[in-house]
């Protein structure tokens, strides 16, 4: 499977409805990136759900902000 793409390809694979689920979270197994932007440029960016290193990150986030939330 190649995982290398070029930006066209990228913007197609964001674009493309099926690679969400329940129209709002991406989840694309062929896509590495962990942060991806939104379909629509303007709206920032979002997390690709299909890349397990995301949940280390959102869990990290979650710790980080629990602990920097007691501190202050």
């Amino acid at each position: 499977m190649r995982f290398n793409f070029d930006q066209y390809e990228n913007d197609r694979m964001i674009d493309d409805p099926t690679n969400y689920k329940w129209g709002i979270f991406y989840f694309n197994a062929k896509d590495r990136r962990i942060v991806v932007p939104k379909r629509s440029r303007m709206m920032g960016w979002t997390l690709n759900f299909a890349n397990p290193y995301t949940y280390l990150l959102l869990s990290a986030l979650i710790v980080g902000g629990l602990i920097f939330g007691e501190l202050s």
